[in-house]
């Protein structure tokens, strides 16, 4: 890991994420009944954020949704998502005209990031200045050879999916070294999405987690869209107010990095209740700055943005 990190600096990290191309005419109606967001909304060009969860409201997978003209596509943690989102979707198609494909073979994935980024794309002929979050194209530029271009914004900067096809891999990452964008390692990374709070699935988020659990609720969940599988027990949760724990951010300013499965107490004594648990956590790398960041599922009571928690006998703030 580098020993300072700017704001304004660019990187590309090789993420290589599972990719799922959903096609056939039914595709909208199907995806719309099986994940928390509204994907019927969806024009070719935008996307949304969605949990895709059990009857009971569990969380089976961490989805990005993007619509093109022909087919959907599904962004996911990369390694075994598609092993697990494949046949759950499987298991409901009856007479639907609905396929799903696993792509991740096919295509390469940078992420892109930094206040810098924009400007960048923009250098390299791809308009991008005024894409949303999920937003997205399906065509590079002269001077990068992609499959796509999706904003994200998961970390403190605009950030970007490249889908690149694996045999320009290469070319799209010597394009990007030679437009001044150096590539950063695994430790930055998830030293940087640490401190945005962005989870991952697999880590941060298991089937054991409610979907209003992982702190994504405004982004991933519409409360408007009509029925699908595990809405009943979401509904239920939005009309008591709360769930009884929730994904939150915390900094602390002294101690040893804490490892996850690291209880969080109430008080900074042999005493204290648990009242949750670290899933992941990293030194903060931007420069000037030497507090520790983490992410912990809380109870609800503390999962304010000031409270005052503790790891072991150092005092955190929830973020």
């Amino acid at each position: 890991m580098s020993g300072e990190w700017r704001v304004e600096d660019s990187f590309f990290f090789d993420i290589s994420r599972t990719q799922i191309e959903v096609t056939g005419r039914d595709r909208v109606k199907f995806l719309h009944s099986f994940c928390t967001n509204d994907v019927k909304k969806l024009q070719p060009g935008e996307g949304c954020e969605a949990f895709v969860t059990n009857v009971n409201g569990k969380v089976l997978g961490h989805i990005f949704v993007f619509a093109e003209r022909d087919s959907m596509w599904l962004d996911s943690v990369g390694g075994s998502a598609a092993a697990a989102l494949l046949p759950h979707f499987d298991k409901y198609v009856i007479t639907e005209d609905v396929r799903f494909t696993d792509r991740s073979a096919e295509f390469a994935e940078f992420l892109l990031a930094g206040s810098s980024s924009t400007e960048l794309l923009e250098r390299q002929g791809l308009s991008v200045a005024s894409l949303p979050r999920y937003g997205h194209l399906t065509h590079g530029s002269d001077v990068l050879t992609l499959r796509s271009l999706r904003r994200v914004d998961w970390l403190d900067s605009p950030t970007w999916l490249l889908s690149i096809p694996v045999g320009q891999r290469d070319e799209v990452q010597g394009a990007l070294t030679q437009a001044g964008v150096r590539e950063a390692d695994n430790g930055e990374v998830h030293a940087l999405r640490v401190a945005a709070g962005f989870p991952i699935y697999g880590i941060d988020i298991t089937e054991e987690n409610l979907a209003q659990e992982v702190g994504r609720t405004a982004l991933a969940v519409s409360f408007t869209k009509g029925c699908y599988l595990g809405q009943e027990p979401i509904a239920r949760i939005d009309a008591m107010g709360h769930v009884n724990r929730q994904l939150c951010r915390l900094e602390l300013s002294s101690g040893p990095l804490p490892a996850p499965g690291t209880a969080v107490l109430d008080k900074p004594t042999s005493e204290g209740k648990v009242i949750g648990t670290i899933t992941s956590s990293a030194p903060t790398i931007i420069a000037n700055a030497d507090k520790l960041r983490a992410l912990a599922y809380l109870r609800s009571a503390f999962a304010k943005s000031g409270s005052q928690v503790f790891v072991e006998e150092h005092a955190a703030n929830v973020l």
